[in-house]
């Protein structure tokens, strides 16, 4: 799994100039199995994406589709990790 750390690095309705795009294109990912969560940091700083990615260079190229990083919206941070312990509702997902 990975954990994609976003770091705004404009102003905040530049950004919002291109929600919609970065949404639409989390949902294709969603539908692809890819992402499993996402959301905005608080304060709104940020976002965060957990990613299900087979390699770091497949989520590399992913991450290059994103409005946000297209438009040099954000800085964005790779942590890969093994998911050795989870809730036993994520085991389809996860295991």
């Amino acid at each position: 799994m990975f954990i994609v750390d976003l770091k705004y690095i404009v102003p905040l309705t530049e950004l919002d100039a291109h929600m919609e795009a970065h949404v639409q294109y989390l949902k294709k990912y969603y539908k692809k199995n890819i992402f499993v969560a996402s959301g905005r940091k608080v304060p709104r700083t940020g976002g965060i994406i957990l990613a299900l990615a087979k390699d770091e260079n497949e989520l590399k190229k992913i991450l290059m589709e994103d409005p946000f990083y297209k438009h040099r919206l954000a800085d964005f941070t790779i942590t890969h990790f093994f998911t050795s312990q989870y809730h036993p509702d994520l085991e389809s997902l996860l295991g």
